[in-house]
């Protein structure tokens, strides 16, 4: 997924870096910077760096960008290579991290790689009956599933993670950052309790989504099964007539009441899925996988905990 865009700019930082870096790291008081790639890393972040002033956090994908689709700037590179800790994915959509790292100029910097933390808990993307293959006419090579955050689990660790790294680079603020990860993962805590609540008192046990479907890692938390029709990295945006059949079939099958579609997409596969079942009548609900929040969202007070809430919520209805 690498871009000429990318070459482009580390080739311009290579001259920036040498010319204002140094400058910028001596003009500036010494607090510690952060930056997170997206947005479910900046919240952890400032959740557990609490009203401490000694962290700055950054975040990169602020704008409402689409993940899969975000290339650096200039000014993004120069961020990472002068920052003291940096968090990022791991998968296929940030490939153009291990450029930007190589031209750092902080050589200790502290690196966060979320599917490293992970290891072996990490999941391929699964194409499950019913959904459309990009390319069906060739064999498709499995990717690495990228969207480790939406697992309220997961995010203990990285919570953990994030927290133990801290103290590492502002030993004087140690016991701030252990105990704001402590009463963090404890709200984790709650809400997964919480989602395994609500999984045990619903009626349904599958959730069907006329969509991109990133939320593998919560569904296979609880052990919730989904149809959808595309994986969650997919690119594509018009879904085939069999796709399109298989799923209403499903609906009707099933007697779904729901087809949920995720948050910043159109409803339009939705639309048509309900169109081709028996009953026409089903509601069409959006769950947020934070691929495109922005600081407009984080300003009104939306965070990591707010939205899977919401999607708790959401769910709740899906599997009435």
């Amino acid at each position: 997924m690498k871009k000429i865009l990318v070459m482009l700019v580390m080739a311009s930082m290579i001259v920036s870096l040498v010319a204002c870096g140094n400058e910028k790291n001596t003009n500036e008081n010494k607090r510690i910077n952060v930056v997170a790639t997206i947005f479910p890393e900046y919240d952890w972040v400032k959740s557990v760096v609490g009203d401490s002033k000694n962290i700055k956090t950054t975040l990169l994908v602020d704008k409402g960008v689409d993940f899969h689709s975000y290339q650096p700037t200039a000014d993004d590179v120069l961020k990472i290579s002068t920052c003291d800790v940096f968090i990022y994915v791991g998968g296929e959509s940030d490939e153009w991290v291990e450029d930007a790292l190589k031209e750092a100029e902080n050589k200790d910097i502290k690196i966060i790689n979320l599917m490293e933390v992970l290891g072996n808990k990490v999941r391929e993307e699964k194409a499950v009956e019913g959904m459309q293959e990009e390319h069906e006419e060739h064999e498709v090579e499995r990717e690495n599933d990228e969207h480790v955050w939406l697992s309220l689990k997961n995010a203990k660790l990285f919570v953990n993670i994030i927290s133990e790294t801290l103290q590492e680079v502002d030993e004087n603020n140690k016991e701030t950052y252990e105990n704001n990860a402590e009463k963090y993962i404890e709200k984790l805590d709650k809400l997964d309790k919480e989602y395994t609540q609500t999984v045990q008192n619903s009626k349904k046990d599958t959730v069907l989504f006329g969509d991109r479907f990133p939320f593998r890692y919560l569904m296979d938390d609880y052990g919730i099964k989904y149809y959808a029709a595309f994986n969650g990295c997919s690119a594509e945006t018009e879904a085939s007539f069999e796709t399109i059949s298989f799923l209403a079939k499903k609906c009707d099958e099933l007697e779904l009441k729901v087809i949920l579609k995720e948050t910043g997409s159109n409803d339009e596969i939705a639309k048509t899925i309900r169109e081709n079942t028996k009953t026409k009548d089903q509601k069409i609900l959006s769950m947020n996988a934070m691929q495109n929040v922005t600081f407009k969202d984080i300003t009104v007070g939306v965070n990591y905990l707010s939205l899977m809430s919401e999607n708790r919520d959401t769910l709740e209805k899906a599997l009435k």
